[in-house]
């Protein structure tokens, strides 16, 4: 059987040398040469091995071990684009959990950020941890909540250039989160994403009082992926989706690619692929895009 294996650096480091692919070429069956995605940055290699994926994907990280490199092995007979992308928001397409931005402004940053850490690790149901939160920050004024998403969130590096690459060649992303649509539309129009989901929250005279039921959480990411791939018509081959946390699990399984991004240790052993050093451009290395195909 034929397969991918494909190597990405840390970002803008010049991390994988060509001292490194030619042992990984000496690893690999057939020592396929690299064909480079990236200088420096990200290449990949295809050979055949009847065997399977896990010998070649152990060989890679026992040689490599200790480099600032993600290691991927995917089988090259999968239709290696991907017409549709489900992403998380939090800490995967942004680099902050809002509501831990939101307490930290509001004073109760220790306090909501330690209960974000137990869901987040899967040590605590994700409605019950959603609502404890709430309940903590209840009260504030609506500006605050502007004034986070306007000054605290940042799109991670890559983000746009992943979602902006996929439309071009004909992807649909969407953005679906356990967080709050005051914060994903917003997010969508800076990644432009098509389409945005997440859970509502609750105001009065501009304060807010709660979040509306039913809250959205891990099974809703998973409804999500096949909701819009049954309506776009969109082979279950085709589907990629990427997130970091215990709430993201179901979703990674059901894509036909789930990755998981710079991910808890619950996740990155559950997902097909783990990435821990590059950018969310590593997702367009796993499909295959090289750098002269980016739109940024």
């Amino acid at each position: 059987m034929e397969y991918v294996a494909i190597l990405i650096g840390a970002p803008q480091k010049n991390t994988l040398t060509r001292e490194i692919t030619q042992s990984a070429s000496l690893i690999l069956p057939g020592n396929p040469a690299p064909r480079w995605l990236s200088p420096g940055n990200a290449a990949e290699f295809r050979f055949f091995d009847e065997g399977g994926e896990w010998g070649a994907r152990s060989d890679l990280r026992a040689t490599l071990y200790g480099l600032p490199l993600d290691i991927a092995i995917l089988p090259a007979r999968e239709r290696r684009r991907k017409k549709l992308l489900i992403a998380d928001m939090d800490s995967t397409i942004i680099g902050q959990e809002c509501i831990d931005e939101i307490a930290a402004e509001a004073g109760k940053g220790d306090e909501v950020s330690a209960i974000t850490e137990a869901a987040m690790y899967g040590g605590l149901d994700f409605r019950s941890a959603l609502r404890a939160r709430i309940r903590l920050i209840e009260g504030l004024n609506e500006a605050v909540l502007a004034r986070v998403a306007d000054k605290r969130l940042h799109l991670n590096p890559g983000a746009r250039t992943l979602v902006q690459t996929m439309r071009a060649n004909g992807a649909y992303c969407a953005l679906v989160s356990g967080g709050f649509t005051f914060f994903t539309r917003i997010i969508a129009k800076r990644a432009g994403f098509h389409a945005n989901r997440g859970n509502e929250l609750l105001f009065i005279n501009g304060q807010l009082t709660g979040v509306a039921d039913p809250v959205l959480g891990r099974e809703a990411k998973r409804d999500a992926l096949e909701e819009y791939r049954i309506k776009l018509n969109i082979a279950a081959a085709d589907t990629l989706a990427v997130g970091d946390g215990a709430n993201d699990l179901d979703m990674l399984e059901a894509a036909n690619l789930g990755v998981a991004y710079h991910a808890k240790p619950l996740v990155a052993e559950d997902a097909r692929v783990s990435i821990d050093h590059a950018s969310l451009t590593a997702l367009l290395y796993l499909q295959g895009y090289s750098d002269d195909e980016f739109i940024e």
